[in-house]
């Protein structure tokens, strides 16, 4: 069945009592004997023709018996993967211990359990992606960036891997929304606010709304890192903690309008942050002060030239072209 902007929201109880009763009539036909079977495949059919509500929850109800017969009962019920006839035998001792109606119900639970919605999404060198969710929501990706969007009917997750996103999120404050990464979770309900990993850094910008902000080791009860509000941020580091900032909420995802902003923003994720668009990368010389350094401004991603201008004259470096084309900054 292919989820809709509407079957994104919490599921209602004539739904699931439709993919329970499809479940119980499946589970019959292969938990009694040849008679019982035999009226269950009848009563499936017959109720099948009724309504499409019925037939979009049997096909759901046969997805979920196929996945679940190998797979999703092992935690409930240990059953073999391989489809011979110890398999079978086993399934029938399980549906002669749980009963039909048990192993139906236990099977809504699966489905309703199953994601709406999973999206694989990723960018390359100097590429940007806009992608509009089924539940309203938008995401944008900056370039080198990889994320799995995995919309449930109960939560919505956003898995960022590396890079930068920028997401806009619809209201549900019965579903929200977290963006897991390595460095730590940030949890939103609605709200426009950007992730990005910059190395071992995670750096959270809200321009409307609240989000709150894990540490990575932090349990999934433990209280938030901190809560930011719009025209805040933060960086969270291994050896620092969390750092709170104060930003521009306009200035949030500003590379989709064609402009990096750099707000006390340490040299390295400068430099790596250009690279993303740059074909020929820029490198920092091996000085420990030199990575320290932090700027502060805008510049048009179209005019690379005009930023390694203005840079020597807001830093003490200075800017050297090497033979291959690309430009190694030295502290000066």
């Amino acid at each position: 069945m292919t989820p809709t902007q509407s079957a994104v929201h919490a599921a209602t109880p004539p739904e699931r009592k439709r993919l329970e009763h499809a479940l119980l009539l499946i589970a019959r036909q292969h938990g009694g004997n040849a008679q019982t079977a035999q009226v269950a495949a009848e009563d499936l059919a017959r109720w099948r023709r009724q309504e499409p509500a019925n037939e979009q929850a049997a096909l759901a109800a046969l997805a979920g018996w196929s996945a679940t017969d190998a797979v999703a009962l092992r935690g409930a019920v240990p059953l073999p993967s391989s489809q011979n006839e110890r398999a079978r035998t086993t399934r029938r001792r399980a549906l002669s211990v749980l009963g039909v109606a048990g192993l139906a119900g236990m099977l809504g639970r699966w489905h309703w359990q199953q994601p709406l919605e999973k999206l694989a999404l990723h960018t390359g060198h100097g590429q940007q992606l806009g992608q509009d969710l089924s539940d309203g929501s938008r995401i944008d990706l900056a370039p080198a960036t990889e994320v799995l969007v995995v919309l449930y009917r109960q939560r919505r997750e956003v898995h960022l891997s590396q890079g930068e996103v920028r997401l806009e999120v619809t209201h549900d404050a019965a579903r929200p929304l977290d963006v897991v990464t390595p460095r730590g979770r940030v949890r939103v309900l609605g709200t426009v606010f950007s992730v990005a990993l910059h190395g071992s850094d995670l750096v959270v910008r809200v321009a409307k709304g609240r989000v709150a902000v894990w540490a990575p080791e932090a349990a999934a009860d433990a209280p938030a890192e901190c809560v930011l509000g719009a025209g805040e941020a933060v960086r969270l580091t291994a050896e620092t903690g969390a750092q709170p900032f104060s930003i521009n909420p306009q200035d949030v995802g500003a590379w989709r309008e064609g402009w990096l902003v750099f707000d006390q923003t340490p040299l390295a994720e400068v430099v790596a942050r250009w690279n993303d668009y740059l074909a020929r990368p820029m490198q920092l010389a091996g000085d420990s002060r030199l990575h320290a350094m932090r700027l502060t401004g805008s510049f048009k991603l179209r005019e690379p030239a005009t930023f390694l201008a203005s840079l020597p004259r807001s830093l003490p470096v200075r800017v050297e072209p090497l033979p291959n084309g690309s430009l190694l900054i030295h502290r000066r």
